[in-house]
């Protein structure tokens, strides 16, 4: 069926109602412009980031603290969601050959699981490699080996990796490891897990002791899929914003005239948007498949790679079955990556006191083994995992489900990097009025603050009229993931662009208004 309606004219287009999406959404239609969002999901939005709902419970898409050096992106949470956050204590564990070990690490106690005789051939291992390191770094096993030593990379990195990934560790580039994770050394850890360890990693405040932001996070009491339901409902009541549930992207293409022609199918046949500014969270393979004309680097694009994942979700009798957020599972003997604990994140998303919810997350690649099987064999699967990890007694499990999540995870292989710049320079370079953000529009690892930043220079740009801000500098410089005070950051991570690429743009600042002329004239 064939949409016979007059296409939807709109300032800007918007592909994908995840958080980079939704934030540039809803900071546009804060402006006046208005904005057409299409969505592939027909229930959620949020993308990653949604709460899915099963018989009265709720449960994430991997677990998403609400923690950002950003004042500007802090500030934007509270004002979509100013009053649903509660604060929550942080807890989370690695699980490694039958033993818990607290997630930073606390040197006594992981000296006493280790023992005398590893704790030392792990020390021998630092020293080694910090005196003779490996020259020419080139994958995550190199780079992680040179930050902590063999015997600590094969310990906490190795195996947890791998199975997030699905590839080995000497395939996979080094990019990953410097992004999320730099900045962590073996001294600092040691140094904090002494604090941790002996309670003083207090932080004064008035002459009072108050946790680090390490030990607590902020959360929406019903889920993170709260925060941008939220964000949609104010998009839609600004007058300014349509959301197109159900429809994915057919195709986009320039009008000519440098704005954009959408065509989104849907349950009703097809929609078509008109708009003067296109924004794409769409995975960078599946927007090149989809633009016209072809670019000449969808070659480049074909060869980016995605992993995908699957949360099996249990509801168990017990109100407290453990006191972690999630647990790491680095072990060989189960398939499970992760372990979420529901009412650990919010006891407001378990709907009956005297039950838990957790959730298990397996990482796999669409149309494998785990993902082709059947919901009950998962969850049996799951049931099986847990009682071998001694954190469930299958017995009171009363039911399960299963939710799958296609393109979780941007692959970060030896290729991705020179693919993702030739797909960078054939699109945004040349297409001013399109614009990539969030984690696969870009095919980066970012966390959800970092999707929304993208969202936001983006905006920036557009009510500019040129590209003043670099979108792909946020990220880049960033320490680990795990550290540092929220807000502490109180711009954006921008960067001008250069003179040369200001020269290159000046042509085309008039885009919409020569749009517009040539619209009228028509």
């Amino acid at each position: 069926m064939t949409s016979t309606t007059s296409p939807l004219d709109v300032d800007v287009a918007i592909i994908g109602a995840g958080p980079a999406g939704l934030t540039a959404a809803y900071l546009l239609t804060k402006q006046g412009k208005s904005v057409a969002i299409i969505e592939q999901d027909d229930t959620y939005v949020g993308g990653i980031s949604r709460t899915v709902e099963h018989e009265g419970y709720r449960f994430d898409i991997g677990g998403h603290r609400f923690f950002s050096k950003s004042q500007q992106v802090v500030d934007l949470w509270n004002e979509i969601l100013p009053d649903d956050f509660i604060q929550r204590p942080r807890m989370s564990r690695i699980y490694y050959e039958g033993k818990f070990y607290s997630y930073p690490l606390r040197a006594f106690e992981a000296l006493s699981n280790l023992g005398i005789l590893r704790s030392t051939a792990c020390m021998v291992s630092y020293l080694r490699y910090k005196l003779f390191p490996i020259a020419d770094v080139k994958s995550f096993e190199d780079w992680t080996t040179n930050q902590f030593g063999q015997k600590l990379y094969s310990i906490f990195f190795k195996t947890y990796t791998e199975k997030v990934w699905g590839m080995p560790c000497d395939e996979m580039s080094a990019d990953w490891a410097a992004q999320r994770i730099k900045g962590l050394s073996l001294w600092s850890a040691v140094v904090d897990g002494l604090k941790r360890s002996l309670g003083l990693n207090k932080k004064p405040n008035d002459g009072m002791a108050t946790k680090t932001l390490l030990e607590t996070f902020r959360y929406p009491r019903l889920g993170p899929g709260m925060m941008w339901e939220a964000a949609r409902d104010k998009v839609l009541a600004s007058g300014y914003g349509r959301l197109l549930m159900g429809h994915s992207l057919k195709q986009l293409a320039s009008d000519g005239h440098g704005g954009w022609r959408m065509c989104a199918q849907g349950p009703d046949g097809e929609t078509v948007v008109t708009a003067r500014h296109a924004i794409s969270s769409a995975p960078m393979r599946e927007l090149s498949k989809r633009l016209h004309p072809l670019p000449a680097s969808t070659l480049q694009a074909n060869e980016l790679k995605y992993r995908d994942f699957l949360t099996v979700a249990l509801m168990v009798e017990g109100e407290d079955l453990f006191p972690d957020n999630w647990i790491y599972i680095h072990d060989s003997k189960v398939k499970v990556g992760r372990v979420q604990n529901f009412r650990s994140w919010s006891p407001e998303m378990i709907p009956d006191d005297d039950m838990a919810c957790v959730g298990l997350e397996y990482f796999c690649f669409e149309g494998d083994g785990l993902w082709s099987m059947a919901d009950d064999d998962l969850v049996a699967l799951a049931t099986d995992e847990m009682e071998i990890l001694g954190l469930v007694d299958r017995r009171k499990v009363r039911s399960g489900a299963v939710v799958r999540q296609e393109k979780a995870y941007p692959v970060y292989d030896e290729d991705y990097a020179a693919n993702v710049a030739a797909m960078r320079r054939e699109l945004e370079d040349r297409h001013l009025t399109l614009h990539l953000v969030g984690r696969n529009g870009m095919h980066r690892y970012n966390n959800q603050d970092h999707a929304m930043m993208t969202a936001m220079l983006t905006v920036e740009n557009i009510l500019a009229g040129e590209r003043v801000y670099d979108t792909w500098c946020v990220n880049e410089d960033a320490e680990y993931h795990e550290a540092g005070d929220e807000g502490a950051e109180k711009a954006l991570p921008s960067r001008e662009v250069t003179e040369d690429q200001a020269a290159a743009l000046a042509s085309v600042r008039d885009v919409p208004e020569r749009i517009a002329r040539d619209r009228e004239a028509a």
